[in-house]
């Protein structure tokens, strides 16, 4: 989850979902009021690297608090800002912060470098994340074991 949606988040997003397709059920999701259209620089990004782009629509949180709403179990925030504005999540899931700059709030003037170095960053996390054991895992490792993914490169 970034406040816009339109960036960090849909890299994660992406990439999660080309790394390890069958072991999660991925969304991203926005601040509501924020979300913007991907951002460019993100769907050039995605499409040299050969990861397709998340399946529209793009969410705003609120679209997991519904009733019915896909079950939660990890939240990631890319953003801490956004924290401050997340909401208390049914279920109650394991939640990390990943911060990154956010990267989008520079409209157009965006070196495609800093977009390849951010997407690079989030795929080895995201396949530190992809690689942990999850089932038969006391939460509380599992909890911190995501947590300390944000300080891995």
């Amino acid at each position: 989850m970034s406040r816009r949606n339109n960036l960090r988040s849909v890299l994660a997003h992406a990439c999660l979902r080309h790394v390890a397709p069958a072991r999660f059920s991925v969304a991203s999701c926005g601040v509501p009021g924020l979300l913007a259209p991907i951002h460019p620089a993100a769907a050039r990004v995605l499409a040299d690297a050969r990861i397709a782009l998340p399946p529209p629509p793009q969410h705003d949180w609120r679209a997991f608090l519904r009733a019915g709403a896909p079950r939660v179990d990890i939240v990631i925030l890319l953003d801490p800002l956004a924290d401050v504005d997340v909401p208390r999540w049914p279920g109650q899931p394991d939640t990390a912060l990943w911060s990154y700059p956010d990267l989008g709030a520079r409209g157009d003037a965006l070196a495609p470098a800093e977009v390849w170095q951010l997407l690079h960053s989030l795929r080895r996390r995201l396949e530190i994340l992809a690689n942990l054991p999850m089932r038969g895992v006391d939460r509380a490792e599992l909890r911190s074991d995501l947590r300390d993914i944000a300080h891995s490169w």
